[in-house]
């Protein structure tokens, strides 16, 4: 939950400044104990938030590495690669056969975006810097947030073999905004995916995401309306629709939210998505010979990228 560029940061959850010496910090940690635990009215999951804070800078070398790692600290800040691009595997393993580009419009955007609002003329060596990033407005800070979450799906679908197919940043309209971020065909069935990180715990009312970090945003919707426009023109059938966030972000592994017009819909942990492809979505429809090369075949002739 600390990593994300959107997330609060472990002083902001245990609500000190930075430069709080070590007693106070520990003070500050045990009042936050008090005031989110779940037994005097608190919330459950602030109240993992604290604990988890306090696991990361509650020693001097943990806060020292934190410091360093976020941007704090100036000393080797540089040194942490995190939030810039994945670099290229070296390993021969099979892949998932892969098309597009995951989280490249975002990255690309966010680059952009970032010197605009440094300023015309200011040198900007670096702009994955922590300190840079968190300074940033939310909405450039979530552009690399998504980025960083279509990557990390990218990378968990690539890791599941040659038996799966899939195309990042599927294009749904002429706005690059309007995508559908990943096709799964695989032989527990066809899934629309979608990468979030909202930068918070998040809750589910009537089949949809909801939560003070989700906002006004309906993730849930938006993406069955992008899986029926990829079907409608590839004239093919998705067997789910799923919806990624961070671990953190959830409290169970796997929340299944309903149907809607026979697709079923989960919205899961990162660390489960394999898991999930590889059993398939409860009451998905699964593909199988020639029907699985068809499928890939009009998918193939149809998907553009954004």
């Amino acid at each position: 939950m600390f990593d994300s560029p959107l997330s609060a940061s472990a002083y902001e959850i245990l609500e000190v400044d930075p430069s709080v010496d070590d007693v106070e910090l520990r003070r500050a940690y045990r009042l936050r104990l008090r005031q989110t635990h779940p037994d005097t009215g608190g919330d459950a999951a602030v109240f993992i938030q604290v604990q988890r804070a306090w696991e990361l800078i509650g020693t001097p070398d943990g806060r020292a590495a934190y410091d360093r790692r976020t941007g704090v600290s100036s000393d080797d800040g540089a040194e942490w690669s995190g939030w810039r691009p994945p670099s290229a595997r070296t390993d021969t393993r099979p892949r998932a056969r892969s098309y597009g580009h995951p989280g490249g419009w975002r990255r690309e955007r966010y680059l952009t975006l970032i010197r605009e609002w440094a300023g015309r003329g200011v040198e900007v060596p670096d702009p994955y810097d922590p300190a840079l990033v968190r300074s940033a407005p939310r909405e450039l800070r979530r552009l690399l947030a998504d980025a960083l979450a279509e990557e990390a799906t990218a990378r968990t679908v690539s890791d599941l073999g040659m038996g799966f197919t899939v195309w990042h940043d599927v294009a749904i309209s002429t706005d690059p905004d309007d995508k559908l971020d990943h096709v799964v065909l695989s032989p527990s069935g066809l899934y629309g995916i979608m990468s979030e990180d909202f930068g918070g715990v998040v809750g589910f009312r009537r089949g949809e995401i909801t939560g003070p970090s989700v906002g006004t945003r309906a993730p849930v919707t938006a993406t069955l309306a992008r899986m029926r426009a990829v079907a409608k023109a590839a004239r093919v059938k998705f067997g789910g629709a799923i919806v990624v966030l961070p671990d953190d972000d959830l409290s169970q592994a796997v929340t299944p939210l309903g149907s809607s017009r026979g697709v079923p819909v989960v919205v899961v942990r990162r660390s489960a998505l394999a898991m999930v492809l590889r059993q398939g979505v409860p009451g998905a429809r699964s593909i199988g010979g020639n029907e699985l090369f068809d499928v890939r075949t009009r998918l193939q002739h149809t998907v553009r990228f954004v």
